[in-house]
């Protein structure tokens, strides 16, 4: 696991200053504090920082090919390489490490850009090729590990964080109020763009190539789209379910370093503790978080699994205090983010890296196998629909009385927010509702004049984003068409970005076996009446796989999620930091948002009328942003 990046003058004969290249490198030495290394030729130039997981002794990057002619900086973990390592020699080729890097490399040699469609694992790589004066990359099938880059006036420059990418010099701040406007309807930005306008994410499942100065992006995977459903029974898949996630986790459970994993008392991280306490020699270390707020607190429940498997078991509990390490973690985010759970991710990782450096997790389940709560809603949705029109007037008038207190958790927050979903008839409307935190209206009602002078009035990327999904998968069911959509948005966008930045913030190492791509495969072909059945039945083939793995009352519990109790702390302990920051006059004259509006969201959440948590939230991680990561050019 490291941090890469580097630079290629490729419409000039340039050289690339070592300086900068080190520059780059200690920028985001957490993510690699093991080794360094760094690699110049003509006008090209990269490096990386080493967080050594295998071969310890002699990992040690930039890698090249036996006649130095391709040279390689590579972030992440290769599960298959010892396999595809055989197959190589077999084909002639020597090696001289024993590390998944080398074997990219003469997958590059052997296949060329299709080299990836071989690799099984997590990665971001960059090879330079010195006989084409060119660079090929590529990014793994569901985001786990990023690549960032700029290419601006002849001159390409990539990195795994912001402050390295921006740390190479030369590169324009100037804001993408596009990316702005996606960010306060989905909480994050998605690929390719960032909140800077010459910065771009290479999206997952994506290769790039460089070469004669023309820049080729393209996409390498799918699911499997338009495919037969799986013809199986119910036992049949139940067993295909076991056996394909314990490969899957039996391949993450390689490494030369202390391993353990997080444990919420959920399903899908207590199956994965499950799995790795059968295929261990001994106990696996777990590592749970909580709140002192009863109603966001699973630790009850991760008790119970550790105790089932007699794992090595720690707990943390996260107080409101906490959030003083917010300007550390916008840091390390270099945009807006918003999802709250990144500051429980963030300390879950910190106390884990005291004990190990590979910690696996469940991450991936829900969107799987169907287990959020907006699934059900959506699926509550037909029955909604087929009410008399009074009634249905009748219910949503009543229930927006109900008070909204400790969203997402409180049943009225959960009742109001189907109720102002259901409001629109149409599937991918309704969806997005449940998706996104400032709709249309409610941006036309914050934004200033100015704001969206410069967005046209069109407050519709997200919507326009999303749309691309759903049309990709239209001709799937009901259920796995909405878990399409979050898999190739939310997914990869959003919980990686965050598993990404909470673990190598920390120099830890996140693996995450639900999200094999061959697991995926498998699961995306099962019909979505098996994942919620019913509107009880979240994840149901899921557990019915390993009810006999599981506490009894963890396997009848339902979905809790991992959010924190922003509501309470926003009336509470982080009331002055919201009021300093988003009402200062730094922030007023920054000229995004009306003042009144800020004003009337604020009052509402202070007074109960409305829960505005996690809107008040992203509207904090933006302004931190800004003081935290520099002032972007207007």
């Amino acid at each position: 696991m490291c941090g890469i990046y580097g630079i290629f003058n490729y419409g000039s004969t340039t050289k690339v200053s070592q300086e900068t290249l080190e520059k780059m490198g200690r920028l985001m030495i957490h993510r690699g504090p093991d080794d360094c290394g760094s690699y110049t030729e003509r006008n090209m130039g990269f490096g990386m920082r080493r967080l050594s997981i295998i071969d310890l002794s002699s990992g040690h990057q930039p890698i090249s090919n036996e006649d130095g002619t391709l040279w390689i900086v590579f972030n992440g973990e290769i599960y298959n390489f010892q396999e595809q390592r055989e197959l190589l020699i077999k084909k002639g080729h020597t090696f001289y490490t024993n590390t998944d890097t080398e074997v990219i490399i003469h997958l590059y040699e052997e296949y060329g850009k299709d080299c990836v469609l071989y690799l099984r694992g997590m990665f971001s790589f960059v090879i330079w090729d010195g006989k084409r004066n060119s660079l090929f990359a590529a990014r793994d099938r569901v985001g786990k590990k990023p690549l960032l880059y700029s290419d601006c006036g002849g001159r390409f420059v990539f990195a795994s964080e912001f402050r390295s990418l921006l740390g190479a010099g030369g590169i324009s701040r100037e804001m993408d109020f596009q990316a702005l406007d996606m960010f306060l309807s989905l909480q994050y930005i998605p690929s390719p763009h960032t909140i800077y306008r010459d910065v771009r994410k290479l999206p997952p499942a994506h290769r790039l190539t460089l070469e004669n100065g023309v820049l080729t992006v393209e996409p390498y995977w799918d699911l499997p789209l338009n495919s037969e459903p799986l013809k199986a029974s119910v036992e049949e898949m139940k067993e295909m379910i076991v056996s394909e996630l314990r490969e899957a986790v039996r391949l993450r459970m390689i490494a030369d370093v202390p391993l353990g994993a997080f444990l919420s008392g959920g399903i899908d991280s207590s199956i994965i503790v499950a799995l790795m306490s059968e295929l261990s020699d001994r106990p696996v270390k777990t590592f749970s978080i909580g709140f002192d707020v009863a109603e966001f607190t699973e630790t009850r429940y991760a008790k119970m699994v550790a105790d089932m498997y007699g794992c090595e078991h720690y707990e943390f509990t996260v107080q409101p205090h906490m959030a003083e390490i917010l300007p550390t973690l916008v840091r390390h985010y270099g945009e807006p983010y918003a999802d709250a759970s990144a500051l429980p991710s963030y300390y879950v990782a910190k106390e884990t890296r005291k004990h190990v450096t590979v910690a696996l997790n469940g991450d991936g389940g829900d969107e799987n196998f169907a287990g959020y709560l907006r699934y059900v809603a959506m699926k509550a949705g037909h029955y909604w629909d087929v009410m008399p029109e009074p009634f249905r007037r009748a219910v949503a008038g009543a229930a927006e009385i109900l008070p909204e207190r400790n969203a997402p958790k409180s049943f009225s927050w959960r009742v109001k927010r189907f109720l102002r979903s259901a409001v629109f008839s149409d599937f991918k409307s309704r969806h997005l509702k449940m998706l996104c935190y400032f709709t249309e209206d409610e941006k036309n009602f914050l934004y200033s004049d100015g704001l969206k002078a410069r967005l046209g009035n069109d407050f519709g990327g997200a919507k326009a984003y999303l749309d691309g999904f759903y049309q990709r998968a239209e001709k799937e069911d009901f259920m796995n068409r909405m878990l399409y959509v979050d898999m190739k948005s939310y997914l990869p966008e959003c919980l990686m970005t965050k598993i990404d930045i909470a673990t190598m913030a920390n120099s830890l190492e996140g693996r995450s076996p639900l999200l094999d791509h061959k697991f995926m495969e498998l699961v995306f072909r099962i019909p979505g009446k098996y994942k919620l059945r019913g509107l009880t039945g979240s994840k149901w083939i899921l557990k019915e796989a390993f009810r006999d793995k599981l506490p009894e009352e963890v396997y009848k519990r339902g979905k809790m999620g991992f959010g924190i109790p922003l509501g309470p702390w926003f009336r509470g302990e982080l009331k002055k930091l919201w009021e300093d920051t988003c009402l200062s006059s730094d922030a007023l004259s920054r000229g995004y948002f009306k003042p009144e509006a800020l004003h009337h969201y604020w009052e509402e959440h202070q007074s109960g009328k409305r829960d505005h948590g996690y809107r008040l939230w992203a509207l904090l991680m933006l302004e931190l942003w800004h003081r935290e990561c520099g002032q972007a050019d207007a």
